[in-house]
């Protein structure tokens, strides 16, 4: 049974990331504060639920958070300010959307960077442990599956809508066949070879 969050009585907001180790889309963060009333004996870290499970409770998670929101960082910042930053990015974009300040912030991992003057704590495998972080982890997970299958439509022959932009060897065999797209992150190594250079006029 998940805690709700690290502080009763403060209005907390967890936050959490997907899409960190993608090779091709943009990294979604989000950030949820939960009402001290909330309960829901299937809320999780959202790798640990079934693809229809995080999607039912998603609408559950929005309509009782007392506040909650999405940021997103592309995959040209990703390159520009390294996966690490644009991580942390996500999670103060997201933290800009919420409607109510939070009086104190709970992140999943281990690294951060302050936001503003709000305190804050970094919880390893904290989406396992607290509601509001296994909540926000829900949202940005299927927030960004949405994305990565509107992306499948644009892009089909690199699977996306099935592997989200992961390293699949199939994602792998279509970057080698078909070049990279405008949304690959070039600063990976996108073929497993540990070669960083690419032809990246492919996409022009």
């Amino acid at each position: 049974m998940l805690e709700r969050c690290l502080n009763n009585g403060l209005l907390e907001a967890g936050c959490d990331e997907a899409g960190r180790g993608c090779l091709a889309g943009s990294v979604f963060a989000a950030a949820v504060i939960l009402p001290d009333t909330f309960e829901n004996a299937l809320l999780n870290d959202s790798k640990q639920l079934s693809e229809r499970q995080r999607y039912a409770l998603r609408p559950v998670i929005e309509e009782q958070a007392l506040a909650w929101a999405v940021g997103i960082v592309t995959a040209q910042e990703i390159d520009e300010i390294n996966i690490l930053n644009a991580s942390i990015l996500a999670m103060h974009r997201a933290l800009d959307g919420l409607k109510v300040r939070p009086e104190f912030i709970v992140v999943d991992g281990n690294r951060f960077k302050p936001y503003g003057t709000v305190p804050w704590k970094t919880v390893v495998k904290g989406d396992g442990k607290y509601m509001n972080i296994a909540a926000a982890s829900i949202l940005a997970k299927t927030y960004r599956d949405d994305y990565m299958n509107q992306l499948d439509a644009e892009y089909p022959a690199y699977g996306w809508k099935k592997n989200k932009g992961y390293p699949a060897p199939a994602h792998r065999r279509a970057i080698r066949e078909y070049g990279v797209t405008p949304y690959h992150r070039r600063s990976y190594n996108l073929l497993g070879d540990g070669q960083m250079e690419l032809d990246f006029g492919t996409d022009e």
